[in-house]
């Protein structure tokens, strides 16, 4: 009970958080776990004062000169103020306030009550409510307003928590079971040449409450969810991807390998509902060695990739208005891909998958320097023994 009354005086003492939701800061207090996790994460790290590729290609946006930072609705949501400044066309880029440094915060994504769907780009719609947050829990799904209680029993003896003293929470909406929760910002986006510079492609492939975004990048870990009471689990919040603990959604590609009179074939199949690779800055490839009699000799690299451009060569997002090339590897899709080298018994066939976050090419162009970024990243590698 005395752990009760503590937490309830630390949201008091946060009211002026509580009134805007601007910092994660006070969520950490209840949900330290999460917190850990999403510090870490892309979205946290999502304004230009973390993100290196978005700084690049902020500095060369043309809207940059306009000083007109269109690109917050997505990366730095949590910036009310500029929301609303670029809502009413007045000027508005990025400072090095909270709010921007929060990138996107833990109530930029629990405060999104539905999703105004739009062919250039889905918007986010946020509450009115600043007390309530939007969350999933199955044993819950017909709770709209859950607040804090506490049962006791055993004349006192024994107290059970449920809810939070910080918040309500509604769990009917639908958006954060099926995964279209993301979809405001990771559905797509379409520059003003009407080309979709990034795509899910959910039109082919819409999320499902069985197979979504929530599902893929947020699976359940060990861990409670909440300094209130336990549980044995909770969603992860670092947001797996390619940027983050890539290794954990191979799972997700299968490899193959199938010797053949005049060569072999290595498989690819991409098991997720969308393209393997997103952003038309990353660069996957294909990697295969032969090894034999103690000699490896390695194969000339397959990439996939899809490049944007104007008048048939690569040009930057804003400029673009047609896709040069598309080798990419889309949803569902299995992939053969051939070599013509003989083998023999007793040889080893090593694959490996992995992918550039920036193509080296571009990454030159928009002055990026981290090799971090441009180096190539393991993300699958399966060794396949010649009989």
């Amino acid at each position: 009970m005395r752990k009760i009354y503590i937490l309830i005086f630390i949201v008091v003492a946060n009211l002026s958080a509580l009134s805007q939701f601007e910092s994660s800061k006070v969520c950490q207090k209840c949900h330290p776990i999460i917190y850990k996790e999403h510090f870490s994460s892309s979205h946290r790290k999502a304004s230009i004062y973390e993100d290196k590729v978005h700084k690049a290609v902020w500095d060369k946006h043309p809207l940059k000169q306009k000083e007109m930072y269109k690109c917050a609705k997505c990366h730095t949501p949590n910036d009310r103020a500029m929301i609303v400044s670029l809502k009413d066309g007045r000027k508005a880029i990025p400072k090095q306030n909270k709010a921007q440094l929060e990138g996107v915060s833990c109530v930029s994504c629990h405060n999104i009550q539905s999703i105004k769907k739009h062919p250039k780009s889905n918007q986010n719609i946020i509450t009115d409510d600043k007390h309530k947050l939007f969350s999933a829990r199955e044993s819950e799904k017909s709770n709209k307003n859950k607040g804090f209680s506490i049962q006791s029993s055993w004349f006192g003896l024994v107290t059970k928590e449920s809810g939070s003293p910080f918040h309500t929470i509604d769990f009917t909406n639908e958006n954060y079971y099926n995964g279209n929760v993301c979809i405001g910002c990771h559905s797509h986006k379409q520059n003003a040449h009407k080309l979709e510079v990034c795509t899910m492609e959910l039109d082919k492939n819409p999320n499902s409450e069985k197979e979504n975004c929530i599902t893929c990048h947020m699976p359940k870990v060990q861990g409670s969810f909440t300094t209130l009471h336990d549980s044995k689990t909770h969603r992860y919040h670092g947001f797996l991807g390619t940027m983050h603990k890539p290794r954990m959604l191979a799972k997700y590609v299968e490899l193959g390998f199938e010797k053949k009179s005049d060569g072999f074939d290595v498989t690819i199949q991409n098991l997720a509902n969308h393209p393997l690779l997103l952003q038309p800055l990353r660069v996957g490839e294909l990697r295969v060695s032969i090894v034999s009699n103690g000699s490896v000799e390695k194969l000339k690299p397959v990439k996939f990739m899809r490049i944007i451009g104007k008048d048939s060569k690569p040009a930057t997002p804003w400029v673009a208005d047609e896709v040069i090339k598309d080798t990419q590897l889309k949803a569902h899709e299995r992939r053969v891909v051939h070599f013509s080298n003989t083998l023999k018994s007793g040889d080893r066939v090593e694959v490996v998958l992995g992918q550039y976050i920036v193509n080296p090419k571009m990454a030159k162009k928009l002055k990026i320097e981290d090799k971090d970024l441009t180096t190539f990243k393991l993300f699958k590698k399966e060794n396949f023994d010649v009989k």
